[in-house]
């Protein structure tokens, strides 16, 4: 046995030491302190002291081997854990973790970091035992952070220091209500440390090239589940249905326009609940609760993950529901050249509606 572990150990050595020779390594510990940003009045009792806590994260460091490493000024890849106490009894402390991205401006001095991730929040509401908080209705939450720091590396031998800004947002993107959500912007100061001695040199080898790809077609279906902002009024699955055409411009970049159908289950029992409830607006309970949008996009492509964004507008919209224009925003993976995952937000402004979660081909 001991035999065993001794090769495994030689094979993970030489494994890492090929991997050294591309990138690097490095760790951070940042601390932060700021305020909850009164987006919705509804918390405005929950704005209490000045939350604080600290983001930790390993970073791989890129220098150009690959193609997308160069286009993209050498970004860095990376997990963070963050601790926030919200300074409010209410609202609890959260414990999140990430998958991030780093980008570089003004001779790598300036950082730009985009973090996606999941955090665990431990108060949120409950009828009986904690109804005072209504930002949070699940103790898993989904979370996004951005930072932009001023950073200076290998200051003091292999450690360097970086101060900025941060910006933490969380939310259940209305799995189960409540969902208000909250945005902490915040100061950070933070020291980085190298696990290697020195960087390998960037690499220089793109050619100016250009690249397009003929128009293709896409066919995604997404799912999920979400609730109304009634309280109780229960979860219920959904389903989107989409097409759309892309024309790829650069290596970077594509454009979209398709179409989406929406079945939110969700909306049917909110619409019967407004006719018994509410009957002076004028809801008869008879409205259909499925809806049919056109949309553009654009999609940023980082290796075989991308960055999408589309706008919408609803051409079929029996029942008025937060307005006809809606938004998606989220990532995709692609597994080979046609087939792909998506994680995305679809909101009407700042007012989330649900997460979904899709899979797709592109033909």
């Amino acid at each position: 046995m001991k035999y065993f572990f001794t090769v495994i150990l030689c094979l993970a050595s030489m494994a890492f030491y090929a991997q050294e020779q591309q990138y690097t390594n490095n760790f951070e510990l940042n601390y932060f302190k700021g305020n909850i940003a009164l987006h919705n009045n509804d918390i405005l009792g929950l704005i209490q002291g000045h939350p604080e806590g600290f983001i930790f994260s390993w970073n791989k460091r890129t220098f150009g081997f690959q193609d997308w490493e160069q286009r993209y000024n050498y970004p860095d890849y990376g997990v963070s854990f963050a601790y926030q106490n919200l300074k409010n009894d209410v609202l609890g402390t959260s414990y999140s973790v990430y998958a991030h991205y780093n980008f570089y401006f003004l001779k790598r001095h300036l950082m730009l970091r985009v973090g996606q991730g999941l955090a665990y929040n431990t108060n949120p509401y409950d009828k009986y035992e904690n109804p005072k908080n209504i930002a949070f209705g699940t103790h898993i939450l989904s979370s996004t952070y951005l930072m932009l720091n001023y950073r200076k590396e290998r200051l003091f031998d292999r450690f360097g220091i970086q101060a900025g800004l941060s910006l933490l947002h969380y939310s259940n993107a209305n799995v189960r209500a409540p969902n208000t959500s909250v945005n902490t912007i915040a100061i950070n100061l933070g020291v980085t440390y190298n696990l290697e001695e020195e960087d390998p040199e960037y690499q220089y080898s793109l050619t100016k090239e250009k690249f397009t790809e003929p128009i293709k077609f896409n066919v995604v279906l997404r799912g999920g589940i979400n609730e109304s902002d009634v309280i109780d009024s229960g979860q219920f699955p959904f389903f989107v249905v989409s097409g759309y055409a892309d024309k790829r411009l650069s290596h970077k970049s594509a454009v979209q326009l398709g179409a989406d159908l929406f079945f939110a289950k969700f909306l049917e029992e909110l619409i019967y609940y407004q006719s018994v409830a509410f009957p002076e607006e004028g809801v008869s309970g008879n409205e259909d609760w499925k809806r049919v949008g056109l949309f553009a996009g654009h999609e940023l492509f980082i290796n075989k993950t991308s960055i999408l964004t589309q706008v919408g507008y609803y051409v079929y919209y029996p029942y008025d529901f937060e307005g006809r224009t809606y938004f998606r925003v989220g990532l995709k993976r692609y597994f080979g050249k046609r087939v792909f995952g998506a994680l995305t937000l679809k909101s009407h402004g700042a007012k989330a509606e649900a997460v979904e979660f899709g899979i797709g081909v592109r033909l």
